[in-house]
């Protein structure tokens, strides 16, 4: 599907036409081929084909369906990543100014990597001249009260990039009181935790820039545990399928309360049931994740 040069909507219907693809509506096709590029949704219909040859029974709606369930999911998962984020900057503020008080984050000997904390601080910066305007909260510190932001209204600057890099050069007390915040109390639960924040900034940066989850194989997998790793699916060599975003989700269902991953999980159910043609396992899911997860 990946014929180069430019090509016009009906010239790319026609291309798809002689692969093999059935169009039943072509007004529909053309539309939601300009509205969402020819390239892009290429990357949706690779299930369908082989060698550049759809199956018999492949249709353009099935491909809709395929980018649609996406895109809902995306922001499915954005709703609960911004859970994560908001709760792991509340924690790491309230343990931080514990330790080091409101404005100890601009002190860099408080952190292992001076360099990194000097990029987050300048970005954050950056941030905070351009939002100055806007927003009440700014502008009590900066322009009425003229003092340092405290920390946990300053985290509010910052990406889950940011807090993520921002926790990883923290000292290691900090580090460990804000796991134990996590539930993860083991040994090495401040590098767990810093493992799976890593996770939720690749996902989140995916699903924020409109970008596939739908039969991505990830380069960077996410750490799980081995009551996790049983959870995956087993690909037919056998192995463990840690590659696609089932592991991502086992990961979100670690750091979120469990009444927030119960609401996220039935919403994905109801996903599956409004698109009933997309298939799961191509998310990594096994066929009995609705009973396991």
């Amino acid at each position: 599907m990946s014929d180069k040069g430019f090509k016009t909507i009906e010239e790319q219907i026609e291309i798809l036409r002689s692969r093999g693809l059935t169009i039943n509506d072509e007004a529909r096709a053309r539309d939601f081929l300009l509205r969402n590029n020819y390239y892009r949704i290429s990357g949706y219909s690779l299930t369908l084909r082989k060698n550049d040859i759809f199956s018999k029974s492949a249709t353009f709606q099935n491909i809709i369906d395929i980018c649609q369930f996406d895109q809902e999911l995306r922001h499915i998962l954005l709703q609960y990543l911004e859970v994560i984020e908001v709760q792991m900057k509340s924690i790491y503020a309230y343990e931080f100014t514990k330790v080091h008080g409101p404005a100890g984050y601009l002190d860099e000997t408080f952190f292992t990597d001076k360099s990194k904390h000097k990029e987050i601080i300048t970005k954050a910066n950056l941030q905070k001249v351009q939002r100055l305007p806007h927003e009440a909260y700014l502008k009590h510190f900066v322009n009425d009260l003229q003092q340092d932001i405290p920390l946990w209204a300053y985290v509010d600057l910052l990406t889950i990039s940011d807090i993520s890099f921002l926790y990883f050069i923290s000292e290691q007390a900090i580090k460990d009181a804000v796991a134990r915040s996590f539930g993860l109390t083991m040994r090495k639960g401040a590098s767990i935790l810093g493992s799976y924040m890593h996770s939720m900034t690749i996902i989140r940066n995916l699903c924020a820039h409109g970008s596939r989850i739908y039969n991505r194989l990830f380069e960077q997998k996410p750490s799980l545990n081995k009551k996790e790793k049983a959870l995956l699916r087993i690909n037919s060599n056998g192995e463990l399928d840690n590659a696609h975003f089932y592991g991502f989700l086992l990961v979100m269902k670690r750091l979120l309360p469990p009444d927030q991953f119960s609401a996220m999980k039935s919403s994905i159910i109801s996903l599956t049931q409004k698109y009933p043609f997309v298939r799961m396992d191509y998310y990594g899911f096994r066929s009995d994740w609705k009973q396991k997860l």
